[in-house]
């Protein structure tokens, strides 16, 4: 875990490796780890999600946004997830809906990071 800032948006990473999030109480958890630092948003790499969570019929991703809503947080999954959104029409469309409001993003990687949080601040 470390705190960096990109284009003035201050972040919270969390590391590739650790245990798989897979539950609305895993979103709390990683919250937590945000209380007592003056952080805007926290990086998740997409490989610390369980598979679960690039399925929109276990609602995961939905719980996972709406609780980091709810605590002021934006959360940015970080991580090459092409080949889940290429099998489900309905994941494609929630990441392309999720990147065009811009609070939350998905993105590829740091300079795609760095790309969208220069124009989403």
């Amino acid at each position: 875990m470390a705190e960096e800032t990109v284009n003035g948006v201050k972040l919270l990473v969390l590391d590739a490796n650790g245990v798989l999030l897979s539950s609305e109480a895993d979103a709390l958890d990683v919250i937590g780890q945000t209380y007592g630092l003056d952080v805007d948003a926290v990086i998740v790499p997409a490989s610390r999600f369980a598979p679960a969570f690039f399925q929109l019929s276990t609602t995961l991703a939905g719980l996972f946004i709406q609780k980091f809503q709810n605590y002021r947080l934006r959360l940015i999954v970080l991580g090459d997830i092409a080949r889940a959104v290429s099998e489900s029409q309905a994941l494609a469309d929630f990441v392309r809906e999720t990147n065009r409001t811009g609070h939350h993003l998905f993105v590829t990687d740091r300079a795609e990071l760095a790309d969208r949080l220069r124009d989403t601040r």
